[in-house]
């Protein structure tokens, strides 16, 4: 593992802004039952959800490669034995830090064909400015799908379904369709300014997309998992895509009338919901620049 860039991009994606020796501290996994033996596994780094029954236990996402050990530990406080699965919704390494942990205890790594090709690869995220150089080979998934897949495991038709060019270009929504739970992955950060990673394919305009596809899916009982931020339901789900679209038109309305990426921050068109979202590591002049270059 290559400790700098997990330091810097841990340091940068943890909202509010810790200090790297908090690295060393012992992780602290948080778990919320959500029914139908399924939780959500909160702490740094991107939620978790656990599905554990009569097939096993499998997980969507393994945070960082410092909290495997945590996750793990809280595995089997609630389902019992190993990990059989792990999906992932995209490749970034808050959400893929514990594939190689995972996988050397005997799980099988699932993700979209990008997400392997990306962590295959050296990476640049501009945003960041974070150079990510290739994943050990453990830590690749070795189930990969173009448009999506469907596990039957605990009971639960589990759908894993490919969104085009949203976060990044290798993202997927996971619905346990018994549970009705959805998890959205980073297409939806719940209570901050979301990270539209436009050097890995991300946009505005599939961030909405994605969302959209996510209120198809969800209904009024549909439990929510979002990428980052508390657990919610479709109603929160539909009030994020509001916000999509409202940043999206402000700055679009800029952009069109000919003003310049520096015109267009300097004029604070998310201005509305800078002080209560713009908190994050998502600043609000990130956010526009995000928006205008993808549009």
């Amino acid at each position: 593992m290559n400790l700098k860039p997990t330091l810097l991009l841990f340091a940068i994606l943890s909202a509010p802004a810790v200090l790297w020796a908090d690295e060393e501290a012992k992780p602290q996994i948080t778990t919320q039952d959500l029914g139908s033996g399924i939780h959500v596994l909160l702490g740094d780094g991107g939620n978790v959800a656990l599905s554990s029954g009569a097939d096993g236990n499998f997980l969507v996402d393994d945070k960082w490669a410092r909290q495997s050990e945590a996750i793990l530990a809280a595995v089997e406080q609630i389902g019992k034995g190993a990990v059989r699965f792990v999906i992932n919704t995209h490749w970034h390494a808050d959400h893929t830090g514990g594939n190689e942990n995972l996988a050397n205890a005997g799980a099988v790594i699932v993700a979209h064909d990008n997400v392997r090709k990306r962590m295959s690869s050296d990476q640049f995220i501009e945003a960041l400015q974070w150079a990510v150089p290739p994943s050990p080979a453990a830590a690749l998934p070795v189930v990969t799908f173009g448009e999506g897949l469907t596990l039957h495991l605990n009971g639960n038709e589990v759908q894993v379904i490919h969104v085009a060019h949203a976060h990044t270009d290798g993202d997927a929504l996971v619905y346990f369709k018994q549970a009705n739970i959805l998890h959205m992955g980073d297409i939806y950060f719940h209570g901050s300014y979301p990270f539209i990673d436009l050097s890995s394919g991300g946009s505005i305009q599939g961030m909405i997309a994605a969302v959209e596809h996510g209120l198809v899916i969800a209904d009024e009982h549909t439990t929510v998992i979002p990428g980052h931020g508390p657990v919610t339901d479709r109603a929160g789900l539909a009030a994020y895509h509001e916000l999509l679209l409202s940043w999206r038109d402000a700055v679009k309305a800029h952009k069109d009338a000919g003003k310049s990426l520096q015109e267009t921050i300097s004029a604070k068109p998310t201005a509305a919901t800078d002080e209560t979202l713009g908190v994050g590591f998502i600043k609000p002049e990130k956010l526009v620049q995000f928006i205008y270059e993808s549009l």
